[in-house]
């Protein structure tokens, strides 16, 4: 069970499908197959192997996804940073992943160059994507040309519970923390996600949400091209262009933050735009206020709430033909995991009283880089204790409450 696996079969198996658009150019799904062997070469070259990890700082852009898919490939580890942290808190992050390569944009040229005399990294472990590119750096597109596209060779099997991806979460504790997502975790958190959105080939999603965040990389991106759909990426959205590519692109699948459905209330005249291609529209990741979903019902659009969470996916989602009635709920446990709500004894509770979420099943991840004593405090007897509260209904619908 290796990721990577996905992109090369595709390629075979529909050679000029178009993978994913980004900033309106096309790339096939073998274009970008032949990319990912490329960085592979590359990587392999520069000593990259089995288990190390790769740091990205980077836009939405299909970079991202070549990194994520050449990894999958090697066996390296991806560790999505999140472009909104400072300095100091980007250098503990490299430094806790022991981080061997990272990967920017020019725009992060100033916050790499400010914590770079601390980071244990030599010219030939930096790659910049995009111009202009420091002497210090590497230029990813040039070297990437110069390497073949045949497939890599690569010594051991990679897959199962091999280490995919770190995505540090801060949560409500301290200093981040990461949370090791394995190769079964990412095939686990597809086939629900296949469920959730009933995926085909056909289908066609914007990828809204950053990727260095689960939502945008796990719930977004991936799930779509493991079913061989076409993902549309830009660097960022504004409300009106997302309508604009709904329209254009016509779009199947929506799922946005609840903020960027408010501000395409606020901006945005709905009546302009047509929007019959989408057969559902999701929001997750945040409280979301029951006037907006209301508003948008009398509109004649219906919003599904999914509930989830870096250390585990998708943990519960409302079936869109459910969404009316049960207005306000996550909705029912993936198909794919277990899920309670339970006391402070691990008591499951009864209907209407509010518990803890815990979490069981093959979306979990593997613990905490580096963290045991915090593992063993979140993950007891299989069970993940989120730190969410809610209550569920008599038909089992759940409700966030905290």
């Amino acid at each position: 069970m290796n990721v990577g696996d996905w992109m090369r079969k595709w390629s075979l198996l529909q050679t000029e499908k178009k993978a994913l658009f980004f900033e309106d150019r096309p790339f096939t799904y073998q274009e970008v197959n032949h990319r990912i062997n490329q960085l592979c070469h590359l990587l392999l070259e520069t000593g990259v192997r089995k288990g190390d990890r790769i740091a990205i700082l980077l836009h939405n852009c299909h970079q991202c996804i070549e990194i994520l898919f050449g990894l999958s490939k090697i066996g390296a580890i991806l560790v999505p940073l999140n472009w909104r942290l400072a300095g100091a808190e980007l250098e503990f992050i490299l430094q806790d992943s022991g981080s061997r390569t990272l990967i920017f944009e020019p725009e992060f040229e100033e916050v790499v160059s400010s914590i770079r005399p601390r980071l244990n990294l030599s010219r030939g472990d930096y790659f910049t994507i995009g111009q202009p590119c420091p002497d210090w750096s590497i230029d990813y597109e040039k070297a990437i040309s110069e390497k073949p596209t045949h497939e890599p060779s690569v010594s051991g099997s990679v897959g199962d519970e091999d280490p995919h991806i770190i995505l540090y979460t801060s949560g409500t504790t301290g200093v981040p923390k990461g949370a090791v997502l394995s190769h079964r975790k990412t095939f686990f958190n597809v086939l629900n996600a296949e469920i959730v959105y009933d995926l085909t080939s056909k289908d066609v999603m914007i990828v809204s949400r950053p990727m260095f965040h689960s939502g945008g990389l796990l719930v977004e991106a991936v799930p779509v091209l493991y079913k061989g759909g076409t993902l549309i990426l830009r660097k960022r959205f504004r409300p009106n262009e997302i309508l604009e590519v709904v329209q254009r692109y016509r779009v199947t699948i929506l799922e946005l933050a609840a903020t960027v459905y408010q501000f395409i209330l606020h901006d945005c005249d709905l009546n302009q735009y047509d929007l019959r291609s989408v057969r559902c529209f999701f929001t997750g990741g945040e409280r979301i206020p029951i006037a907006m979903l209301r508003e948008y019902q009398r509109r004649g659009i219906t919003i599904s709430q999914i509930f989830g969470q870096t250390e585990a996916s998708t943990i519960t989602f409302l079936a869109p033909e459910r969404a009316a009635k049960k207005i306000g709920s996550v909705g029912l446990p993936v198909f794919h995991g277990e899920v309670r709500i339970v006391d402070k004894n691990g008591k499951d509770v009864v209907p209407g009283e509010v518990g803890e979420i815990a979490v069981k099943g093959p979306t979990l991840m593997s613990g905490y880089w580096n963290r045991p004593a915090l593992n063993a405090e979140t993950i007891r007897e299989g069970w993940l204790y989120t730190g969410d509260l809610a209550k569920m209904d008599e038909e089992g619908y759940f409700y966030i409450v905290d």
